[in-house]
């Protein structure tokens, strides 16, 4: 196997979503202690990285993400520890990087960050921040926050938070910072935003033709040469279950995911689920529902498709059963995972053409080829 598929990497991502155990719904606390488990599961199965969201709505319990990825670096020694997205918009930058700098420091330099403006907007008004300024308060704390991970010493001005003279935060993060990503929806200027400001691409694709997306990856690439930047990691996040067999995926999978869309459908004004989108999605979309095989065939395809170095698999949803989240992170880890790396082996298609081994990605942007 070459080094290439090799260095491809395979990541969990949680929303803290609240499980099941038996028949009984799992308190707050149980959850949280539930994703440090996961995480040292996903670590013995061989997975790269592990990430927690940041929400704040009923049955999630992934609204301090630091802390969670703290405790999970303590209970691990390996594995990388992320978030699945962390909502800049309504994070104060100077907080947000005293608190990874100190899980950096517990996990031993194993941290990094998906900064996104985020789908949910539950933390606007509960932060107190106007949803009509959007797009330019994560702009302007975006341009802090990597200052703050890239400078020594930061001198700023802007509109939602005070100024900062000469400020040299404690504790200190590594040189040039913790990795960071830009995650997108489907914006193409967010795709060029992050282009722009040299962090890898992550690409949210949680309905449709994931292939879509193949425009996106394109465009990233072309604004990365355009902006002088070296080529970067683009990774997809996606959600799924994986079982024994194609139907108990699907079964257990719908059961939950059902109730889950229909009311995220209600909030937002989209179509709601039908069994017959949902097998859609399973067939063409973009749910990873189903056996090894069949997960492991449908994401070496988007691989090719997409150009990812990376993907991530959004493993939990409100009340599935702990043994059928803890069957699923096995069986991508210990099967799925060594399957696509195989069939890009006999099949890379385009993608062994562009996608380079990366081993380390810096703050500032900088691509470390293997």
């Amino acid at each position: 196997m070459t080094a290439q598929t090799e260095n491809f990497e395979f990541g969990l991502n949680s929303f803290g979503d609240v499980a099941t155990d038996g028949d009984r719904v799992m308190t707050d606390a149980e959850s949280v202690r539930l994703l440090v488990e996961e995480a040292q599961l996903a670590e013995s199965v061989g997975l790269d990285i592990f990430s927690v969201g940041e929400h704040y709505k009923e049955d999630s319990v992934d609204s301090a993400t630091p802390v969670v990825l703290a405790a999970a670096a303590q209970a691990t020694s390996v594995i990388r520890l992320g978030t699945s997205v962390t909502v800049l918009s309504t994070q104060d930058p100077v907080r947000l990087y005293q608190q990874f700098a100190t899980a950096d420091a517990i996990s031993r330099g194993r941290t990094e960050l998906i900064l996104g403006r985020a789908s949910a907007i539950e933390s606007f008004p509960l932060f107190g921040y106007d949803i009509a300024e959007y797009e330019e308060i994560f702009e302007e704390k975006l341009d802090l926050f990597l200052r703050l991970m890239r400078e020594d010493r930061v001198t700023w001005e802007g509109k939602y938070r005070t100024p900062l003279e000469n400020v040299r935060l404690h504790p200190r993060m590594p040189e040039g910072g913790i990795p960071a990503w830009i995650g997108i929806g489907g914006s193409p200027d967010s795709v060029v935003r992050a282009a722009q400001h040299g962090l890898p691409l992550m690409m949210a694709i949680i309905g449709g033709q994931p292939q879509r997306f193949a425009g996106h990856a394109e465009l990233y690439l072309r604004a990365l040469a355009k902006f002088g930047r070296p080529e970067l990691p683009i990774a997809q996040h996606s959600l799924g279950l994986v079982a024994d067999t194609d139907d108990e995926a699907k079964n257990v999978h719908w059961k939950h995911w059902q109730p889950v869309v229909t009311a995220i459908s209600k909030e937002r004004g989209f179509y709601p689920p039908t069994a017959a989108r949902y097998a859609e999605e399973v067939d063409t979309g973009a749910l990873y529902v189903g056996s090894p095989e069949t997960v492991a065939q449908k994401i070496a395809g988007i691989v090719r498709d997409n150009h990812l170095s990376r993907f991530d698999l959004k493993y939990d949803l409100t009340h599935l059963p702990r043994d059928v989240r803890e069957h699923s992170i096995r069986l991508f880890g210990e099967r799925v995972a060594p399957r696509v790396r195989e069939l890009l082996e006999e099949d890379p298609g385009s993608w062994y053409l562009t996608r380079r081994p990366v081993a380390r990605i810096t703050a500032d942007g900088k691509a470390v080829h293997a």
